[in-house]
């Protein structure tokens, strides 16, 4: 069976059972229609995902591979923090009248800073250093800047990653402050994991593990009974990450260089609405 779905049933049944709860005080998030959006969480939750072994995505229900590879090629390849480069509306509760969310995610890691090797956005800092400099232990990209914060319509979850070199594996720890485990912690898990799989394929290195560090993962009080019923679901053997390997430049990649061989997945249908 999948270990991202093992992996998953844990972390939910978790939550659930000695989750904290925030009912009844004043949070942020919100439901459509107005009401507070509470959550039951825990804190640091840990996932380490072997991607020598196998694609970390979930079969208890489909995740949207391309949609999600979409969004990830969005940040860290455009660099965009524009709606209108994006293929999905994922982003459309955050962006204003002109489709930018501000000051937010792509636009943190395409600006330019110099160093004595010359001037890099932080992606680019990223690649020379694996390429260049591959046993540093300074391969960092962080979204998460204090002084754009107020410019930013929605501050960064999955605000940065390590990148670290052991052998001929790349492996990466992803930090999220805070992660809706229903909508979003696969969605991430998938993306980052790519993210991984092509940062060693333009660098001559094989992908090694994903480390997914959550300092806040909750689940939010309507979607309870659903996810509860969702990790109960029949659990199918992990799909597998098929990369064109003909691309060498991390700028070349498309959504269609990605294809997942054997994604079978169980048909279920149920919504889990999203807290603003």
């Amino acid at each position: 069976m999948s270990k991202a779905d093992e992996i998953f049933v844990k972390n939910i049944r978790d939550i659930l059972d000695f989750g904290t709860t925030d009912v009844g005080a004043n949070v942020r998030p919100h439901w459509a229609d107005g009401a507070p959006a509470y959550t039951r969480k825990r804190f640091c939750v840990v996932n380490r995902y072997d991607l020598a072994e196998e694609f970390p995505i979930l079969t208890l229900r489909r995740t949207a591979f391309r949609s999600a590879v979409d969004e990830l090629l969005w940040i860290w390849q455009k660099k965009s923090n524009n709606v209108h480069d994006l293929h999905s509306h994922i982003w459309d509760s955050w962006a204003d009248e002109t489709g930018s969310i501000g000051k937010a995610y792509g636009y943190q890691l395409g600006v330019k800073s110099r160093y004595p090797e010359g001037e890099f956005d932080q992606v680019d800092r990223v690649l020379y250093d694996l390429q260049h400099n591959p046993l540093s232990r300074r391969i960092i990209a962080n979204t998460y800047v204090h002084a754009d914060l107020h410019a930013m319509h929605l501050y960064p979850c999955a605000y940065s990653v390590t990148f670290n070199v052991s052998g001929n594996k790349l492996n990466a720890i992803l930090n999220q402050r805070s992660n809706d485990m229903a909508v979003a912690n696969n969605w991430n898990v998938v993306q980052y994991a790519v993210l991984v799989h092509m940062m060693a394929q333009v660098s001559g290195l094989q992908a090694g593990e994903l480390v997914h560090v959550i300092a806040d993962a909750h689940i939010y009080d309507r979607h309870e009974a659903a996810v509860a019923r969702l990790i109960e679901g029949k659990q199918h053997p992990a799909p597998k990450l098929q990369i064109n390997g003909d691309v060498k430049n991390f700028y070349k990649f498309t959504v269609d260089d990605f294809v997942l061989q054997g994604y079978e997945y169980e048909p279920f249908n149920e919504k889990f609405e999203v807290a603003i």
